[in-house]
């Protein structure tokens, strides 16, 4: 995954770029990261980056692959080997400070950016926006100082469509100020890849508090939050209520479904967490304990789940959870779910779950 040299004779011309690295005119030529493909199926993508030393921080798929300087120029690169289908966030290091890719058009907040490899699938309604453009924010928001959780936080909500079934999104906002969910379910709504909904942004506080398996998180949405939800005017079927969470808010999401089935029927899972059992975050390998974790444990005491329908979905390249997804998955449905399993083309990554938000929140609601 290092650096490897550029072209023969030093130049990048087998990325498309012409000319003297370092100079004006080839900085004029720079866009995203190009990949060509590899010997072994897959493909070496090259990232450059202008001014001192730096190297790129991915986001869980590779550890910091540092860059290389072009003779004595102001041009730092890394050539690095990329598995086929990928989608991948990353970032540039230089000290203690991280930067996004200018040279790339699509960002995740303001010091991120996205690559993807040319085999990576397409993921239509979500736009290509930049690290200095401004995200659009729901209008309507909830002031909620909850008794049972602690602490004041605030919840957006959002009619895509007009409004409908609520789609409460874990870790709302990262669907806010990093990936433009709003944008991306509007424009899913219009182009009628799913019915009108209303989205509901809830940000997390402590996360391995509120995301373990434990009640006080959705006693609060069910008591607290949804009645806020109701009171702001915005059209917000409760009956219909899809979670959606990544990673711990996966394993959320599952667990409410058990727990709490009168409020959670639909679910939309990406990278579940299920490795996780009482203390296992606190362990020097987490995901070396038994396997679906707590969640597998309840699964296996068959509760009837015949209401419930969830999509499953995990990074093809997150190798040590496949494990314990692959279980989960099969348990769900064996205890009488409706469900849907797919695998997207990244590891444990944001960017490589939003396809899937959009999709899965669909099907759930099919």
């Amino acid at each position: 995954m290092g650096g490897l040299a550029a072209g023969t004779g030093g130049a990048f011309a087998e990325f498309g770029l012409p000319g003297a690295p370092g100079t004006d005119e080839f900085w004029a030529t720079v866009g995203a990261p190009v990949s060509v493909p590899a010997g072994d199926g897959g493909w070496t993508t090259l990232f450059l980056w202008r001014g001192s030393g730096a190297s790129i921080g991915f986001e869980s798929w590779s550890e910091p692959v540092p860059l290389r300087r072009w003779d004595d120029t102001d041009c730092w690169y890394a050539a690095v080997r990329m598995p086929p289908r990928l989608r991948v966030t990353y970032r540039f290091l230089v000290g203690d400070a991280a930067h996004a890719d200018p040279f790339n058009p699509v960002g995740a907040g303001g010091d991120r950016s996205v690559a993807a490899t040319p085999d990576a699938p397409a993921q239509p309604h979500w736009p290509a926006l930049g690290a200095d453009d401004v995200l659009p924010v729901p209008r309507t928001r909830i002031r909620w100082t909850s008794e049972r959780l602690g602490g004041r936080r605030t919840v957006r909500v959002h009619p895509a469509g007009g409004g409908g079934p609520v789609v409460l999104l874990l870790d709302g906002d990262d669907w806010l100020y990093l990936h433009p969910a709003m944008t991306a379910f509007d424009s899913a709504v219009a182009g009628g890849d799913m019915p009108a909904v209303t989205l509901v942004f809830l940000p997390a506080g402590d996360r391995e508090a509120e995301f373990a398996c434990r009640p006080g998180l959705w006693e609060a949405v069910r008591d607290e939050l949804l009645p806020l939800v109701a009171e702001t005017g915005v059209p917000a079927d409760r009956d219909r209520l899809v979670v959606a969470g990544q990673s711990l808010g996966g394993l959320s999401a599952v667990y409410a479904a058990l727990e709490f089935p009168d409020l959670v029927s639909r679910v939309a899972c990406q990278s579940g967490a299920f490795w996780w059992t009482p203390g296992a975050a606190d362990l020097a390998d987490p995901l070396g304990g038994p396997v679906g974790g707590s969640v597998a444990a309840r699964l296996r005491e068959r509760p009837d789940l015949s209401g419930l329908r969830v999509a499953f979905d995990v990074g093809e390249h997150e190798t040590r959870m496949l494990p314990h997804c692959e279980l989960t998955e099969t348990l769900a449905e064996q205890a009488g779910a409706t469900v849907r399993v797919s695998r997207s083309a990244s590891g444990h990554d944001r960017a490589g779950w939003r396809h899937a938000l959009l999709r899965d929140v669909a099907w759930a609601l099919a």
